[in-house]
């Protein structure tokens, strides 16, 4: 199924391994032009040479210029901006009481706030040309809290709220705006933690990102993807 991305301009951040990696590869194999953001200039550069044309931009998605930079670049070099997917490391293990008020600063300035910051920066363009796909990678602790992981249970959290209350204001204008929430994918993160059993592909994840930001998901909007492989038990 050709998804309309052929063409498309996307800015992907945390682009350089994992979910992020997985998920600039899949719109590229669709068609789309890319800017790659990362901190680790050298891994992103390994990603640039499977992606044609990509434009790689080293730098770290918490300073706040940066958001408006990375779309900056993808204006000057093609004249548009169609995409941006929003991706942050998460942050530190952690439980609820036991999490000081600077954790909780820094999780929801990286995991909330730059990706707002991405997305806001981008909507001009989208306003203007009536389409847009903003897609925020989040976790499935949105639906299901991790209790060792308090610090993205609050931080992706908002974001979730923050989608939400965007997609109306977006929705006249073309614009989507939607949060995929990952489950356990086999990612360097995943590993580090010493998490075993069932995990997803990380290129399964970025090819249900990719069809969130084609033509024929126009009609979803504000709405949390997912991907988890039935992990969430929760109905809601």
């Amino acid at each position: 199924m050709d998804l309309g991305l052929t063409g498309r301009v996307a800015v992907v951040s945390a682009a350089s391994k994992g979910l992020g990696r997985a998920t600039a590869l899949a719109l590229a194999a669709e068609g789309a032009k890319v800017v790659l953001n990362a901190r680790d200039a050298t891994a992103l550069d390994q990603v640039a040479k499977q992606i044609p044309d990509a434009l790689v931009v080293p730098g770290d998605i918490t300073d706040p210029g940066l958001p408006a930079r990375l779309v900056q670049t993808a204006v000057e070099r093609w004249g548009r901006v169609d995409v941006v997917v929003a991706n942050a490391g998460g942050p530190p293990t952690g439980r609820a009481l036991d999490i000081t008020d600077e954790q909780i600063l820094a999780a929801v300035n990286a995991n909330m706030l730059a990706s707002v910051r991405l997305a806001r920066a981008a909507v001009p363009h989208m306003r203007q040309q009536q389409w847009g796909r903003i897609v925020f990678v989040a976790s499935a602790s949105v639906k299901q809290p991790i209790p060792d992981l308090a610090l993205s249970n609050i931080s992706r959290t908002a974001l979730w709220a923050w989608t939400k209350t965007a997609a109306q204001d977006l929705a006249e204008h073309g614009v989507t705006v939607n949060l995929a929430a990952p489950g356990l994918h086999a990612t360097d993160r995943l590993l580090e933690r010493g998490v075993t059993g069932r995990t997803g592909d990380p290129a399964d994840f970025g090819q249900a990102v990719a069809f969130l930001c084609s033509q024929q998901a126009n009609f979803i909007n504000g709405t949390v993807l997912g991907v988890d492989g039935g992990a969430v038990v929760g109905l809601l």
